[in-house]
Order: structure tokens, then C-alpha cells, then sequence
């Protein structure tokens, strides 16, 4: 039996009482940032004291001012849009709007630790309102169990303990994707790096030529989300955006069947290019492209081009952009076909390792989370203890 299941079963045998958030906390609301105050993500000069509102991680940080609201270590946690995130605070800072301050009002009967692992298990139920939020009335009527101290001290060292391993293991796999993706890099640029001198190239055999003359250049056309919903199917359309590898949603037909290559037109992410097979659509912000030339590789073409594409992209005007014009005119090296063979084996390799480390970071950071909650939940899991009848 562990030392916590002892505590449970010596201290609270008959089990835990659970009580309201506003019986045992101080419940405070956000209020305006400090007239000495200035919006910025790092502390300057006089400005030392953090500035809250809400968000997660580093996104919670308004600012920094002269003066501060809270003296003491406090749990905030956002109240409006994305409602919880339960935060434990330092003392000396200010919370502003969207933004609800926790801190107990007895020591001696719960810490402010275990009061922002007790909030954690919450689910908020918000107003009926377009806007997520709860407001401050509604948090006082949360019922939470309320253990004697040692037996919160030793959840919250618990829970401390599992959180500190689970940042350690995501900063090891992220130190682990951002070295893979600096080898690869590495080789990418290493195996493209032909010389400008084109006559050089061509005594070995490279040739230098024009997009326009080995691939079909076109465009795709206007879909509203309003159009994808109606017509929905297991066929992808893809658009300017590159998170869900650029897919906007899926339709009922397709435009087109077969190797192609795509990139973005415009935006931020102007000139990144995607391989696209099988049968699909794309969007009026997404050039296509179809090799003619049967002497060139689609997947070297991928390749030369995301590493070349963004150099061509012109930012001006504040929206930045890869026209089909400017592609049509950009010339890259094409060596032959075994030398464009040997270039994309090293690379898909490189790019499938590095792939299935950023896919499996994603998936072994939620594994954990789901680990923790699971562990968190059952600790917090405690009989409620019965309050027996007064005889007459």
C-alpha cells in the first residue's frame, strides 16, 4: 500500500468532505491593466511586475507594470473564451479582464497548490452566451474535496513529480525533432547545391531549365466552406493554409487524378510546396503543377523546389505572394535521372524520420497528458464522507 492510500485510510477513513470554492477562497475578477504599464512579453527597466490576462504558457502574458494587485501565490485561470487553465501565480502581479484570481482563505485548511490540481478535474459548465464564461458566482458554487493537508501536500508532490518527468521527456523529443530537421537541412542543401556557373552543370551533365518548360502550370478555383459542406465526399481540397497538410476540407468529386506537385500563392506561407497524388482539388490560392518532361522526377522537382520557391516569393504590399507567372520563370538544376533518384532516397529518408518524430511528438505529449489526467483524477478521486442525521 503506497503512503498516500495510509494517509487516506488513517486521517479520513469515513471519507472527505466537499466544499464550495467560495467558502474556502478568495474569488477576485481581472480588472484594467495599471496606468504605469506597458504590452510586452519580457519586463524593462521599472516595468518588473508581470501583467496577466488569459491564455496558456507565454500567451498569458499582457505585460509588465510599476505596481501589482496580488501580493500573494494565487491560482488564475480564464473565465471568458477558452474557460479553465488553472495556473498557479508567484506573488506580486496583475490580473486583467478575462482573467478570475484564487487564493485560500484558510492555510490551514487547503493549500493554493491543491486548489489549482482540484481545478484541473473541473469541467465548467458557461453561461448561455455566443462567448464562452463563467463568472465568479458560479465558481464559488464549485464543490471540490477538501482532504486533510498532509494527505494535499502529498498529492500535490505527487503530481509535481509526474509533471516535472512528463516536461522532461517533451523536452527531450523536442531537442530530438529539432536536431533531425537540422541533419536533414543539412543534407538537403548539401545534395541541391548545383553551381550557378550553368555551363559548368551542363559539362556534367546537369541542365538548367525553366519551370515553364517541363510542367503544366495551372490554378484552382473559388470554393467557399459553404460549398465544401455541402458537398462533402472522401475527396481533398487543398488549399493556402499548411496545417492538415494544407487540406481545407473534403468533397463529393475531384478536378484532378495522378503525381502532382502544389504551392501556396499567397499569404505567410506563400511558396511552400506540397507532393499531392491520387484524385483531388485545389483551391484559387494553390498553384498546381504537372511535370511534361519525362526526364524529370515529380519527387526531385518537390525537392529543388522547397528548397528554391521562397526565394521567388515578392512581400510587398504586406501580402506576400508566388504568382503562376513568377514560378513559370524559375530555373532549376535537373542532373540525370539516377543522380535525381539518389537525391530523393537520401531525402525521403531524412524526411520520413524527421516526419515520424514531429507526428509521434504530437501523439506521445497527449499520451502523457491523458497519462497525468488519469493518474491526477484518481488521486483526487475520494469518497465523499456522509453527514449523518441529528436524531430529534
Amino acid at each position: 500500500m503506497s503512503k498516500l492510500e495510509n494517509l487516506i485510510k488513517e486521517k479520513c477513513p469515513n471519507g472527505v468532505k466537499r466544499l464550495q470554492i467560495g467558502d474556502i477562497c478568495e474569488v477576485l475578477t481581472g480588472g484594467e491593466a495599471p496606468a504605469e504599464s506597458i504590452k510586452a512579453k519580457n519586463p524593462d527597466g521599472e516595468y518588473i511586475y508581470p501583467v496577466y490576462s488569459n491564455g496558456v504558457g507565454d500567451n498569458a502574458i499582457w505585460g509588465y507594470a510599476k505596481t501589482y494587485r496580488i501580493n500573494r501565490r494565487a491560482v488564475t485561470f480564464s473565465s471568458i473564451g477558452t474557460i479553465g487553465c488553472p495556473t498557479l501565480r508567484e506573488p506580486n502581479f496583475t490580473p486583467i479582464i478575462r482573467l478570475k484570481v484564487l487564493y485560500p482563505n484558510d492555510k490551514n485548511l487547503v493549500t493554493v497548490e491543491y486548489i489549482k490540481y482540484a481545478l484541473e478535474t473541473i469541467e465548467f459548465e458557461s453561461q448561455k452566451s455566443s462567448v464562452p464564461n463563467v463568472n465568479a458566482d458560479m465558481i464559488k458554487r464549485i464543490r471540490i474535496p477538501v482532504p486533510p493537508l498532509e494527505i494535499q501536500n502529498e498529492i500535490v508532490q505527487v503530481l509535481d513529480n509526474f509533471a516535472e518527468l512528463t516536461a522532461e521527456l517533451t523536452a527531450e523529443l523536442t531537442a530530438e525533432l529539432s536536431n533531425r530537421k537540422k541533419q536533414y537541412e543539412y543534407y538537403r542543401d548539401l545534395l541541391l547545391n548545383f553551381d550557378k556557373n550553368e555551363q559548368r552543370e551542363r559539362e556534367r551533365g546537369v541542365r538548367w531549365v525553366s519551370i515553364e518548360d517541363i510542367c503544366e502550370i495551372s490554378r484552382g478555383f473559388v470554393m467557399s466552406k459553404d460549398f465544401i459542406r455541402d458537398n462533402a465526399g472522401e475527396y481533398p481540397v487543398y488549399s493556402s493554409q499548411t496545417e492538415n497538410n494544407g487540406i481545407l476540407g473534403c468533397i463529393n468529386t475531384y478536378k484532378y487524378d495522378g503525381d502532382y506537385l502544389t504551392w501556396t500563392t499567397d499569404g505567410a506561407n506563400a511558396g511552400t510546396v506540397f507532393r499531392r497524388s491520387g484524385k483531388f482539388s485545389v483551391t484559387n490560392v494553390c498553384g498546381l503543377l504537372k511535370v511534361k518532361d519525362s526526364t524529370v522526377s515529380n519527387d526531385y522537382l518537390y525537392y529543388i523546389l522547397s528548397n528554391t520557391a521562397k526565394n521567388y516569393v515578392n512581400s510587398g504590399m504586406g501580402n506576400p505572394k508566388l504568382m503562376s507567372n513568377v514560378m513559370a520563370r524559375i530555373k532549376v538544376p535537373i542532373p540525370d535521372n539516377k543522380e535525381q533518384q539518389r537525391i530523393v532516397d537520401v531525402l525521403d529518408r531524412f524526411n520520413k524520420l524527421t516526419s515520424d518524430i514531429s507526428e509521434g511528438l504530437p501523439a506521445e505529449i497527449e499520451a502523457r497528458e491523458k497519462q497525468y489526467a488519469y493518474y491526477r483524477d484518481k488521486l483526487l478521486s475520494f469518497e465523499e464522507q456522509k453527514v449523518e442525521a441529528v436524531n430529534a
